[in-house]
């Protein structure tokens, strides 16, 4: 009998393939007329309300412009778009409640005049968020936006948005524009990490983002002066569907080499065992993901069970590189987002956006460069949602 545990993951590996489903489709309406009108080509000079969309973002979705609010489709885009946003606000449509996401479209040169203001205004500090699997416009908007308020970063944040379908058996085509995606991506990040005012970029991605950033950064590395790329200089993998050998072998050649952890490059990568989602993707690609510390070596799990340990695998120690292990604080029936819904890895996603390399709440290993994340004993259940979405005490009105 085979256990029900493994009868799960196999279906959800299938639900990520998208076997189950009809492929996606052109539809009804010509990719053309969605950005015939005029507001889906912003116009020099146009006047941006920063106060009322204080967010960046970049994408290569294609927009939808035949009605009153612009939105950002499933679909590939013509070209990246530039703008601003807000939080999305949830509206009712007929009898449902959705997600609305406020933004405007601007010229990519005063875009970038734009970002150059706010970075100057904030000591050069940048953070570039990009989304994972199964995320629309709206739902890596509101996450973004959650960034934004949760570490009160000093200074702009871009959302990068690629056309994920926002769809749990669309899996196997969010992997395919995932990848159609890369020069879009890589030529973005080339860009943002070439201005001489951007002093510092924090990277965030999340699920299968990492497969966009690590490559990117790789490419920005060797094709522009050390000087150029230093500044990306604080990487954060949460829940990361990237093959994990493949990781271990491939990131010291450019993105953590010597040269570039000695300037103070650094990679942090939060990680979980039970994270539902992972189990599903390496399921399906046969071998394990860099976010779950699966031991796909059964004779390794078999040592670490003999000495006493948690049956759990990690990258191996890589200068530069530290694992985070939220396995014992995971939260949701996924666990796949721990970094923005368990109060204790949020915390700990703060201090590391702000620059901080060590904090006293991790628990060591006997890796080195390995952390565990436990429940605080003197408040076993806390606030996540309070402290996940919380606005820090210097921002709150």
């Amino acid at each position: 009998m085979i256990p029900a545990r493994h009868l799960l993951v196999a279906a959800a590996a299938l639900a990520l393939s998208g076997c189950s489903i009809a492929a996606v489709d052109y539809g009804k309406v010509r990719h053309a007329d969605y950005v015939a009108d005029p507001r889906c080509t912003a116009k020099p000079g146009a006047v941006i309300d920063g106060a009322a969309l204080p967010l960046f973002f970049a994408t290569s979705r294609l927009p939808d412009c035949r009605t009153d609010d612009i939105s950002l489709l499933r679909h590939r885009g013509d070209k990246i778009r530039y703008g601003h946003f807000a939080a999305p606000r949830e509206i009712e449509v007929g009898k449902k409640k959705t997600l609305r996401t406020p933004m405007a479209f601007q010229d990519s040169g005063d875009w970038w005049k734009a970002l150059q203001a706010e970075t100057d205004r904030r000591q050069g500090r940048v953070l570039l968020y990009v989304h994972g699997y199964r995320e629309t416009f709206e739902t890596t908007s509101k996450d973004a936006a959650q960034i934004a308020r949760m570490t009160g970063f000093a200074g702009p944040v871009i959302e990068y948005s690629w056309p994920s379908q926002g769809e749990v058996l669309s899996y196997a085509v969010d992997e395919t524009n995932m990848y159609h995606d890369v020069r879009n991506f890589r030529d973005f990040l080339k860009t943002l990490a070439e201005r001489p005012w951007v002093k510092e970029i924090v990277v965030v991605s999340h699920s299968l983002g990492a497969r966009l950033v690590i490559p990117a950064i790789s490419y920005v590395d060797r094709t522009s002066s050390s000087a150029d790329s230093s500044n990306i200089s604080n990487v954060i993998l949460a829940s990361p569907d990237i093959d994990r050998e493949t990781f271990e072998r491939d990131i010291e050649e450019e993105v953590l080499s010597a040269r570039r952890v000695a300037v103070g490059r650094r990679i942090t990568v939060y990680v979980s065992h039970a994270d539902k989602a992972l189990a599903a993707s390496r399921a399906l690609h046969g071998y394990p993901r860099l976010g779950s510390p699966y031991c796909f070596n059964p004779f390794e799990a078999a040592d670490l069970k003999a000495k006493g340990l948690p049956v759990r695998c990690y990258p191996a120690a890589i200068s530069g590189l530290t694992v985070i292990d939220t396995t014992d604080v995971s939260r949701t029936t996924t666990g796949h987002s721990n970094f923005l819904r368990s109060a204790v890895a949020c915390r700990d996603f703060v201090d590391v956006v702000a620059g901080k390399r060590t904090r006293p709440e991790r628990t060591a290993t006997q890796l080195k460069h390995v952390f565990r994340l436990l429940p605080d004993q003197a408040d076993p259940k806390p606030d996540d949602e309070g402290i996940c979405n919380r606005i820090p005490a210097a921002e709150a009105p």
